[in-house]
């Protein structure tokens, strides 16, 4: 079982940038790779995706703001996350999955809170 470790949350201003790591413990090559996020009170949501071509799906609540890549070589994935919201603030998670489910072991995910 692959443990994933995500990093890179924090306070950041409305219209600033952060860029979330999340690194495997082991090969994520032949996996979709995926961010999620949850508020307070609400569902835990996909956010951003990407497959093993390197496709990609975003939420349309964050397209045209956040990017998400991957790199095989050093197990990690990234999102990078652009003129950020009040909106944004949640727990982001990271998750590997096959091209029709999601695992459902969750680690601890990092916080993000956009707030003036």
């Amino acid at each position: 079982q692959v443990q994933l470790v995500e990093s890179g949350g924090g306070l950041v201003e409305p219209g600033g940038s952060l860029r979330l790591s999340c690194a495997a413990s082991g090969s994520i090559g032949a996996y979709r790779m995926g961010w999620f996020r949850q508020a307070p009170g609400k569902q835990r949501d996909l956010v951003a995706s990407i497959n093993r071509a390197g496709n990609r799906h975003y939420a349309d609540s964050v397209k045209g703001r956040f990017t998400i890549t991957r790199d095989n070589a050093k197990n990690t994935v990234y999102l990078q996350m652009g003129s950020l919201k009040p909106d944004d603030t949640a727990v982001y998670y990271c998750q590997q999955g096959t091209s029709l489910t999601w695992d459902d072991d969750w680690a601890q995910g990092t916080q993000v809170t956009v707030s003036s």
